[in-house]
């Protein structure tokens, strides 16, 4: 049986640089797999929603097996959507807009690592905001410090 793994993802900054945040909820279904906002000092919207993306994936890697064995008897992890309010971000991931900051592209190098080391198609989705409200929920809750 194929399944699919589907990670929501959001960052935001108080200011653009100012006090910056991401969150991610990464679910199997309709089941919350795991969630997570931080704050990552002050940044840019744009850093925000990047290391939002590249910590969800890292979380899945350091936390769900990815080795054959203990797949077989989880059941297949087939893919990856990741859905996001960033059309910038989910843009450049998807390979339509070029990546023209230097410190940006860097965080392109190490989502693209990742996505190697999961060994799953990973696929970026751009969506509403009223659809990612998880997300930005926790992106908030950790800027106002809950």
């Amino acid at each position: 049986m194929f399944t699919y793994l589907s990670i929501y993802t959001d960052g935001g900054s108080r200011g653009n640089p100012g006090p910056a945040a991401y969150g991610f909820v990464i679910r199997h279904g309709e089941t919350i797999i795991h969630q997570s906002g931080k704050t990552i000092g002050i940044a840019t919207n744009n850093v925000a929603e990047y290391s939002g993306i590249l910590e969800a994936l890292s979380w899945i890697f350091q936390n769900l097996s990815f080795d054959k064995q203990d797949r077989e008897s989880q059941g297949e992890i087939s893919g990856i959507h990741c859905y996001m309010d960033s059309q910038l971000a989910c843009r450049q991931l998807q390979g339509v807009y070029k990546i023209k900051q230097p410190h940006l592209f860097a965080f392109i190098i190490k989502i693209r690592e990742m996505e190697k080391k999961l060994h799953v198609p990973i696929t970026y989705h751009h969506i509403p905001r009223e659809k990612n409200k998880e997300a930005d929920r926790l992106v908030n809750a950790a800027l106002d410090g809950k």
